[in-house]
């Protein structure tokens, strides 16, 4: 299994917003994704930002392809993130498990 980690920031004051955007657009397009096994959506937020990290599990790279692109490496991004977030990484790590 592979695990995907993006990382993202947002102004605090669009915190409760961006966590109702992405349960209602972007976890449903995980879950719908063949091979998808499971995610950790994690915050930690300081006075000025909400600070996001989303680990998703995968049977393997090649269904994370199916997901992200042949350029898995890259991040995905929804048109309605310019809304939210403050930057945009470009790339997102990947870890293969090998303990759970």
């Amino acid at each position: 299994m592979i695990a995907r980690i993006w990382e993202g920031k947002t102004k605090i004051e669009h915190l409760k917003e961006y966590e109702e955007f992405m349960k209602v657009r972007a976890l449903p397009d995980y879950s719908n994704t063949s091979g998808f096994v499971k995610l950790l959506f994690l915050k930690n937020t300081d006075q000025q930002f909400a600070y996001f990290k989303l680990i998703t599990i995968w049977e393997n790279l090649e269904v994370i392809k199916n997901f992200a692109g042949e350029d898995y490496e890259i991040a995905k991004y929804y048109p309605e993130d310019k809304n939210y977030l403050i930057d945009f990484p470009e790339k997102v790590n990947h870890f293969e498990i090998f303990a759970d």
